[in-house]
């Protein structure tokens, strides 16, 4: 019978992994459908004037801000390169990107459809921990992991921008993707070379 309807009719995936272990490489994916099966993360509303002016602001463009984002990368007015820092580890053989998916998902981490995506990102996701502060994680077309605890961009665009305040919280993260994914060595995490990720606005730094 042919398959019309439904999540696994609309995501189409294979995934080949090679013996040089842990690397995962997905053959062919419907990313657009794997990202729309996500819910979109929903900051909380928040306490004082200040924040709540930028909530209600940021309420305001959120219809807007993909589109107006997406074609400013397409003119070259802004630029972004490169995987963020923080590798936690590959995704787990035998695990499905679906189910990964999923999973992430039941423990409250939802699309980050405002975030700018990195260099051969699959997903990107967030938990929201209030409304300034988020764990934010990012999937790769090669089953790498990586994340880091921040700033929200709604709350402190700057800041966020900047990387201020930006941590590891590698036990935090490895405690919620328990055996989902592979953690990354310690040789790795110290022979990593992956440049972070750079914004650049006309060809500068904004900030």
């Amino acid at each position: 019978m042919k398959c019309t309807v439904g999540f696994r009719c609309r995501l189409r995936y294979a995934i080949l992994v090679q013996s040089a272990y842990p690397k995962i490489y997905i053959l062919f994916m419907d990313e657009t459908a794997l990202r729309q099966s996500i819910p979109n993360s929903v900051l909380p509303y928040p306490k004082g004037f200040r924040n709540r002016s930028k909530y209600v602001f940021w309420k305001a463009i959120y219809p807007v801000h993909g589109t107006g984002r997406d074609v400013l990368l397409s003119l070259g007015i802004l630029h972004h390169e490169g995987r963020q820092n923080y590798l936690m580890g590959h995704l787990a053989p035998g695990r499905s990107m679906e189910d990964f998916i999923k999973y992430l998902a039941s423990q409250g981490f939802l699309n980050h459809f405002v975030a700018l995506k990195d260099d051969d990102e699959i997903v990107s996701v967030r938990r929201v921990v209030d409304f300034e502060h988020q764990y934010h994680l990012r999937i790769f077309r090669n089953g790498e992991v990586r994340g880091h605890f921040e700033y929200t961009p709604e709350s402190h665009p700057k800041w966020h921008m900047r990387k201020v305040g930006q941590e590891a919280r590698r036990d935090d993260f490895l405690a919620a993707l328990g055996d989902w994914i592979v953690p990354a060595s310690e040789d790795a995490l110290i022979q990593e070379s992956q440049p972070p990720s750079v914004t650049r606005i006309l060809g500068r730094n904004p900030f």
